[in-house]
């Protein structure tokens, strides 16, 4: 998370970034920046802080390509997942059916059946991969279960 992402959407662009994805609680009008960042060519990402609310993002998801719902407080990892933070997730996915929902935060073995029960489709995880006696393992599980549960939701949509 950074302060004033606006003046950084220049140089991401610059270097070759192709998404930008800045904290709802760090711009000032957000729909002016999802606009300045599609003007140089990359996808717009928009993360949500656990505190917040999820309905800051519903006039934004139709201009957006990506959620990050935060289910952690951001600034360090070993954190523990925030389960109040799920209904988020499963509202996005319920209006934005294609929009790509990712979490971050507090995601392991133990917490990633109710991350991608919701919905979210792009996981983030440090500590239960970096930590883990077999990483490969743990990276197959996540994605099999966002796998399984993505199929699922794509066959109720149809």
């Amino acid at each position: 998370m950074v302060s004033n992402p606006e003046k950084w959407v220049k140089d991401f662009a610059k270097a070759g970034a192709s998404l930008f994805c800045f904290h709802i609680e760090a711009s000032q009008d957000p729909g002016k920046l999802i606009d300045e960042i599609r003007s140089h060519g990359m996808k717009v990402g928009v993360a949500v802080k656990p505190k917040t609310s999820i309905d800051v993002i519903f006039p934004l998801g139709h201009k957006i390509d990506m959620c990050l719902v935060m289910t952690v407080e951001p600034g360090f990892g070993g954190q523990k997942f925030m389960e109040d933070c799920v209904p988020k997730v499963k509202a996005l996915r319920e209006r934005f059916p294609e929009l790509d929902i990712e979490v971050d935060g507090g995601l392991c073995l133990e917490t990633i059946d109710q991350a991608s029960k919701a919905g979210a489709n792009v996981i983030v995880a440090g500590t239960s991969i970096f930590k883990a006696e077999n990483p490969k393992e743990v990276i197959s599980t996540f994605r099999n279960k966002v796998n399984t549960e993505q199929a699922k939701y794509s066959k109720s949509v149809e």
